[in-house]
């Protein structure tokens, strides 16, 4: 993996072991010297992958998403995101999870991906406790119906209890299973679905301020309309699906597009690893 962007004299020397960029014999200009391709330490991938530190007072919520897609737009092969991504974007989405408290993700992800329970990682524990996090993210599902199997070990054998945002219509007897099974219901819509503002809320109100979303795409659909995403880190895999794939984002157009911008950009194999975020 190398640093595309932003290009410092630190980068160039750091990737390339080369001299800053201009020097003699590197080609002049900003970006002097091609920096190589090596496998980033977790650690590295954590630091440039950090949650914003919060300003004075009480932290606020940083909602960030993270996806892939391939050139032509696909966020899924045959419904599953594995076809189209790599290991390296596997280690970071696993970095992604160990600094977040809260993986947020929609119910039909969670049925079509086969979620799991996120796990503690002996890596990523030093730096959990420095932040005052808990030994591994929860999970908050989304849905307004709660047509889950909460007999998957996402609900019954999870670290640290499972949540389940939901409105405040939702079938009473689907919340007392969600219960039941050990489940935190977290009511974030006056009706039957959940609203992504108060979700937001919500969460933070329950000391989830580093907030992930997975996705599906209809949900980062809505949290892109509801004007409450932060930050999008995109993997766009050099592949062609064709098909009728999911986009990342579904869902009706906003009014005027959402305007991002791009604060890092890393490179392996074809494979761009991008972060932006809202100005």
């Amino acid at each position: 993996m190398r640093r595309l962007f932003p290009v410092t004299d630190q980068t160039v020397t750091t990737d390339s072991g080369g001299p800053p960029p201009g020097a003699p014999g590197e080609g002049g200009g900003e970006g002097g010297g091609a920096a190589r391709d090596r496998e980033w330490s977790l650690d590295e991938l954590a630091d440039a992958y950090a949650y914003p530190e919060p300003g004075s007072g009480e932290p606020g919520p940083w909602l960030r998403a993270n996806m892939v897609s391939t050139l032509d737009g696909a966020a899924q092969h045959d419904g599953r995101s594995q076809p189209i991504s790599t290991a390296t974007d596997m280690r970071i989405f696993g970095t992604l999870r160990g600094l977040a408290d809260v993986v947020v993700v929609g119910a039909e992800t969670v049925r079509l991906e086969g979620y799991r329970p996120a796990r503690a990682r002996a890596e990523f524990a030093a730096r959990r406790e420095a932040a005052g996090q808990g030994p591994a993210p929860a999970v908050a599902v989304v849905t307004a119906s709660l047509d889950l199997d909460f007999s998957l070990p996402l609900f019954t054998s999870p670290l640290v209890p499972t949540l389940v945002l939901t409105g405040a219509a939702a079938a009473p007897d689907r919340v007392a299973a969600a219960e039941k099974a050990g489940a935190r219901v977290v009511i974030a819509g006056d009706g039957m679905g959940v609203e992504p503002d108060r979700a937001v809320r919500a969460l933070a109100e329950l000391g989830h301020t580093r907030l992930l979303t997975e996705g599906g795409p209809r949900l980062l659909g809505q949290f892109v309309a509801a004007g409450v995403l932060d930050e999008l880190c995109l993997t766009v895999s050099p592949m062609l699906a064709v098909g009728d794939a999911q986009r990342i984002a579904g869902g009706p157009s906003v009014a005027v597009p959402r305007r991002f911008a791009l604060v890092s950009l890393l490179e392996e194999e074809g494979f761009l690893f991008s972060r932006y975020r809202r100005p």
